[in-house]
């Protein structure tokens, strides 16, 4: 008789964490998302893919690099100044392929509806996508469609996974990252963020803030074809903001990294709101906000062609990469003094892209 394996005895044992349940926090692209992805998720599934820790994967097929990355959007209010949970699912997949060197082309949509959403919602949102997919200049190849029972969502989540061709002669990673290094954010920051809690607290300004959403699928492939080696890193800080994901690359290439405050580009009104709410603007989610991490001689020639798109206008040169302070990202304030930041700890704003 055939001796029976056990599951169990075939599984791998359960990795050591400091939490015994998933909080919203997890969610939050903070310290406690990177705790369960390094200690449960990457390490479950490493390979030398995966371990490159990039927005998407670099693939060959047949001599040819793609470039593929999959995200799910989960955004409440569905409805916020200056979009929809249509064009933040297009537009932020988009932009992870682009931030891979890619130009991206295909994306494949899965809805998960929850009973009770008015077709109206559900129409205006498809109409969004189409829009956001055309103007991008990207083909919806496929997809499913589930409904669950009210209660077991929140009207609507999206997943998609974008697919896209690697411009010739591009390598965007970690790797390239060395100290020297200028870093450039291509536009003001935490309006995204904002926009969505002005929503939900019923916050009024004097100048309407608006969600940042858009796609870099017309500029970014271009800049990379043009500088190439000169670009080693592109990163867009969405969850956890501009903080979250510079402590993401200080800790992955062991170097430090110096931000300048009076460099980073906020609107007035946004910093106000961030003020007002007792927000850190560094930690407010972005959706259509860069960073690239370029070689330090060619710095300005690059900033000048990330202005060239219509969405960077405030682009600017925010800091410096270096070996001092390893694994740290240092603030050096307006007024003259330094202080660590970290990645956060908790969850800013809930459910914000």
């Amino acid at each position: 008789m055939t001796e029976k394996i056990s599951i169990i005895n075939m599984s791998c044992p359960m990795p050591k964490m400091e939490f015994d349940i998933i909080t919203l926090g997890h969610g939050s692209g903070g310290l406690l998302t990177n705790q369960l992805l390094e200690s449960g998720i990457f390490k479950m599934f490493s390979n030398p893919f995966l371990d490159q820790h990039h927005d998407g994967a670099i693939l060959d097929f047949s001599g040819k690099k793609l470039a593929i990355s999959t995200d799910s959007f989960v955004v409440s209010p569905l409805f916020f100044p200056g979009g929809n949970i249509g064009d933040l699912a297009i537009n932020g997949t988009v932009n992870d392929i682009n931030m891979c060197g890619a130009k991206a082309k295909y994306i494949t949509l899965s809805f998960i509806i929850e009973e009770g959403l008015t077709i109206q919602e559900l129409w205006d949102v498809m109409a969004t996508i189409k829009a956001a997919a055309d103007n991008a200049g990207v083909l919806i190849v496929t997809g499913d469609t589930k409904v669950v029972e009210k209660g077991k969502g929140d009207k609507l989540f999206i997943n998609t996974t974008g697919i896209g061709e690697v411009v010739d002669g591009v390598s965007i990673a970690l790797s390239n990252v060395k100290a020297g290094d200028k870093i450039i954010v291509s536009n003001t920051i935490a309006n995204h963020g904002i926009a969505i809690m002005s929503i939900r607290d019923g916050l009024e300004f004097e100048t309407k803030i608006v969600s940042d959403t858009c796609h870099f699928n017309h500029s970014v492939p271009s800049l990379v074809q043009k500088h190439q080696s000169a670009i080693h890193l592109l990163k867009d800080p969405t969850r956890g903001g501009l903080a979250s994901v510079l402590n993401e690359v200080a800790r992955d290439t062991k170097l430090g990294i110096d931000l300048y405050q009076k460099n980073i580009p906020i609107e007035g009104e946004v910093e106000g709101a961030c003020e007002l709410l007792g927000l850190d603007p560094l930690y407010v989610a972005n959706e259509g906000v860069y960073i690239a991490i370029v070689d330090a001689d060619k710095a300005e020639e690059i900033l000048q062609d990330i202005k060239q798109d219509d969405h960077c206008s405030r682009a600017a040169i925010i800091g410096q990469v270096t070996e001092e302070h390893a694994k740290q990202v240092l603030l050096h304030s307006a007024i003259g003094g330094k202080r660590v930041v970290n990645m956060i700890l908790g969850e800013q704003l809930p459910r914000i892209c």
